[in-house]
């Protein structure tokens, strides 16, 4: 028994790398790459479910262990990085940009914490920098306490419900501001991890402590300066949406007062078809005041407290007012919640954008110019549905070639909106677009799963 013991004894006290490499493969199957995965979910917001937890944990920890062990360093290194890229652009349908800073995040947080406490904790034990990394005894205790922090790192992170959503919200040239800004970040970080490792033995305790604090100042300074863009930002659409606003009620002004001056002329109007029992005049009356009544509910729907989406409100209110100088009759219904759909904002307003122009275009070129457009919730399918109705021309159009590349049916257009829509809906599995027609009219419905 004491043999034993010993040998257990020798193999934990004693530089083992056979040991350690065995060891490695739990501890990146069941600690590193669960916590990894979850640092994502938490920080940018992902939902998934649990076969795409396993399917991330699972081929990552098989690349890992197999580049880790049978593949020479950098290129060890490299594969990692690149599998993880893979796997989230695939998995997740994260935009490129996005998923760079997936990939490169985890490993930032885990060098952070390793590279501020590896000092210290040398110090504690009073250990030399190879022994910290040859021997298990040494080297597991430096792990469970750098794990230890990064879950509790992550639980802050989920229960303050702290997100990196700010690229959704950007322009092209702030987006590559942002990730300029953090590349470089990246890459001084990890210079400053190499460094500290190469030297860890003849650095004092308190290098690692003012190494710690520029750190904790720079990012300070970096999230300060990213919240004021990000306010700028804010405050930018949202004075976009009250100058549509303000031009939307300048309108629906108009129209009040116009009904106000001729109320009594249309009370009067209504009596005289009543005292002589024209029924199809009042009936045809009805209709034409309707039309009127219609405009003005829809004014009263181009609101940013109903259409809760900056970006989505200034792009319906564009376009209405597009349709509206052409003479075209816009009949709008919104009965949805905008924070709550289930796609990227930037792809649903792109769909959005082309179907009403093609709406617009289309229906501009009919005697009846006319326009439903339908947002609601079915909650009994678990959708959302986006319905654009509108009058359209050519009879004989065929809905089966439409979408693909260079079609158009339209004089000087190149035809790669609809082609654009199909692009954007093959990245996104919950999300399908059904085209119809009738005798009055072109039918787009889209319905996004939830």
């Amino acid at each position: 028994m004491m043999d034993f013991f010993n040998t257990i004894w020798n193999a934990i006290s004693t530089p083992n790398e056979q040991l350690l490499n065995l060891l490695s493969i739990p501890v990146v199957l069941f600690v590193e790459l669960p916590l990894t995965f979850f640092i994502l979910v938490n920080l940018f917001k992902i939902p998934y479910t649990k076969k795409q937890c396993f399917i991330y944990i699972g081929v990552s920890s098989f690349i890992a262990i197999l580049a880790n062990n049978f593949i020479p360093w950098p290129f060890n290194i490299i594969l990692n990085y690149v599998s993880a890229f893979i796997l989230l652009h695939l998995l997740f349908k994260m935009h490129i940009v996005k998923t760079i800073i997936a990939c490169a995040l985890p490993s930032l947080i885990f060098n952070i914490i390793g590279s501020l406490i590896f000092n210290p904790y040398l110090t504690w034990f009073n250990i030399s920098y190879d022994e910290a990394m040859t021997v298990p005894i040494y080297r597991i205790p430096f792990y469970i306490f750098m794990y230890s922090i990064v879950f509790i790192f992550n639980v802050v992170i989920k229960y303050k419900r702290i997100s990196i959503n700010i690229l959704d919200e950007f322009d092209k040239k702030n987006k590559i501001i942002i990730t300029l800004n953090f590349i470089f970040a990246f890459l001084y970080i990890i210079i400053q991890c190499i460094l500290t490792i190469n030297y860890i033995d003849i650095l004092p305790i308190i290098y690692t402590f003012f190494n710690f604090i520029c750190l904790l100042i720079y990012f300070g300074i970096s999230f300060f300066s990213l919240a004021k863009v990000i306010n700028l930002v804010t405050t930018t659409q949202k004075l976009e949406s009250a100058e549509e606003y303000n031009k939307t009620l300048h309108i629906l002004h108009d129209n009040v007062r116009g009904f106000k001056h001729d109320f009594d002329n249309i009370v009067t109007t209504i009596g005289g078809f009543v005292k002589t029992n024209d029924m199809k005049g009042l009936e045809s009356y009805y209709f034409q005041l309707e039309e009127d009544c219609q405009r003005v509910n829809n004014l009263y729907l181009l609101n940013p407290d109903i259409i809760n989406n900056h970006g989505i409100y200034n792009l319906l209110t564009t376009k209405y007012h597009d349709a509206d100088e052409k003479g075209i009759k816009v009949n709008l219904t919104f009965l949805l919640d905008l924070n709550d759909i289930h796609m990227k904002i930037y792809e649903f307003s792109r769909i959005l954008g082309i179907l009403l122009d093609n709406a617009i275009e289309a229906s501009n070129e009919c005697e009846e110019k006319i326009i439903n457009i339908t947002f609601r919730n079915e909650s009994k399918n678990n959708r959302h549905l986006i319905i654009i109705e509108n009058t359209y021309k050519d009879k004989e159009l065929n809905i089966d070639n439409i979408f693909n590349k260079g079609v158009s049916f339209k004089e000087n257009h190149t035809g790669l909106g609809l082609w654009e829509v199909t692009q954007i809906l093959k990245k996104n599995n919950n999300v399908n677009l059904h085209t119809d027609k009738n005798d009055k009219y072109f039918i787009q419905q889209l319905e996004i799963y939830y």
